[in-house]
């Protein structure tokens, strides 16, 4: 049996910020992680440009959390966007803000952080340990552990748990913390796919054509709410998924759990308003095909006009009201959610009734959680790793004041 000041379940953002946290604080951290290296999924999310966090006014950026912001906002004190690119700077990944407001490394990629990261927690004396699944605990109250090796306990003052969600399961966050957690009297919120696609019943001839493709410059609204979120989505060959969707999955999650579909709109001419579009498509036609009028008039072409097709019935184009109704109200319904595997994130996990304000299992002294395994939501754009970061701050400092805590 080996024993650690304090040891951490999981080498994810959560996780490493964790260690790093202790570790600044003079204090031994030894890291288990379950894959042969660590910090897959945030290398995987970086792959295409890392979007490290946002430069929204704090106000704005708590929102985006919706109804995870009460649970968020002690997190981001101790940890906000600005304090989290100080820290990206002087690791040496400088960052900047990109024309949507969103903050990246220079270099763009997640790998050149993460090594530099690990390099400075190596020097600061973390002690990592790749290929050590974590399967809850023995009798004696021993985490166990399954290793190339065999199976490895472990007894600690201290343990912070950052197993991470229910999404990407191939690069180690497959929930089965859920069931030995569960076996000690954690309470669980049922995971849900976050940040992920939505079923759309394309017609064959729809999905054939447009699958893939981007829809840009829309808005779209979610049924029962009355704002508009402007951005773009992708066609899948299923529905459709993208950064629009993932702003808004809360609540098409909502109400595909609470009727089974979910209905929204999709504004196909976001820089026009309605009475614009209606004289747009009064126009005459002198005899031009539709395709070629709703390009002139209003710049419908491709997967736009495919959308309108979709929706619209061809003999309703000669009424211009409902016409110019649908360009700028097209509604569409969502029959289920993409598979959580294929999100991006997961919502539900550790209840935050289990949990107090240093992120402590009431229930369970001494032992911490921090990340995406905790029951909080965050859609991308930097608000889902900021949180996810801070978390790990948070529950390392309770670790210390619980330390402090306990007699000699």
């Amino acid at each position: 049996m080996v024993t650690h000041s304090v040891s951490i379940i999981g080498a994810g953002p959560a996780g490493l910020m964790a260690a790093e946290t202790l570790l600044q604080a003079g204090v031994q951290v030894s890291l288990y992680d379950a894959m042969p290296s660590v910090g897959r999924k945030f290398l995987l999310a970086g792959k295409g440009g890392l979007n490290l966090t946002h430069s929204e006014a704090a106000p704005l950026f708590l929102s985006r959390y919706g109804e995870s912001a009460t649970q968020v906002a002690p997190w981001l004190e101790r940890l906000d966007a600005t304090a989290l690119r100080q820290w990206a700077d002087v690791l040496g990944a400088e960052t900047f803000v990109g024309s949507s407001g969103r903050v990246f490394p220079k270099e763009m990629k997640a790998a050149p952080l993460l090594r530099a990261w690990l390099h400075r927690l190596r020097s600061q004396g973390l002690q990592l340990h790749t290929r050590h699944r974590c399967t809850g605990w023995n009798d004696d109250g021993q985490l166990c552990f399954d290793t190339p090796k065999g199976e490895v306990t472990l007894q600690a003052p201290a343990v912070i748990l950052a197993l991470g969600g229910g999404s990407w399961s191939r690069l180690g966050s497959d929930a089965a913390w859920m069931q030995w957690l569960g076996a000690r009297g954690v309470q669980m919120t049922a995971l849900e796919p976050s940040n992920g696609g939505v079923v759309v019943p394309w017609s064959k001839h729809f999905a054939e054509r447009f699958a893939g493709q981007a829809v840009k410059t829309v808005a779209m609204q979610v049924a029962g709410q009355t704002s508009w979120r402007r951005g773009e989505i992708m066609i899948t060959e299923t529905g459709v998924e993208g950064g629009l969707v993932y702003a808004l999955s809360a609540n098409l999650r909502a109400l595909l759990r609470n009727q089974g579909h979910a209905d929204f709109a999709l504004d196909l001419t976001p820089d026009r308003d309605l009475s614009a579009v209606e004289k747009a498509v009064s126009a005459t036609r002198s005899g031009r095909s539709w395709s070629t009028f709703l390009q002139r008039q209003l710049g419908l072409k491709g997967v736009k006009l495919g959308l309108l097709y979709e929706v619209l019935p061809r003999d309703e184009f000669e009424n211009p009201q409902r016409l110019a109704r649908t360009i700028k109200s097209l509604p569409l319904r969502a029959t289920g959610l993409q598979a959580m595997d294929e999100a991006i994130s997961t919502a539900g996990g550790v209840a935050a009734i289990n949990l107090d304000d240093n992120l402590m299992l009431r229930h369970l002294p001494s032992v911490f959680c921090a990340g995406e395994m905790l029951d909080w939501d965050a859609p991308t754009g930097g608000y889902l790793l900021t949180a996810s970061f801070a978390s790990g701050k948070v529950a390392a400092e309770g670790v210390m004041r619980w330390l402090a805590s306990q007699p000699a």
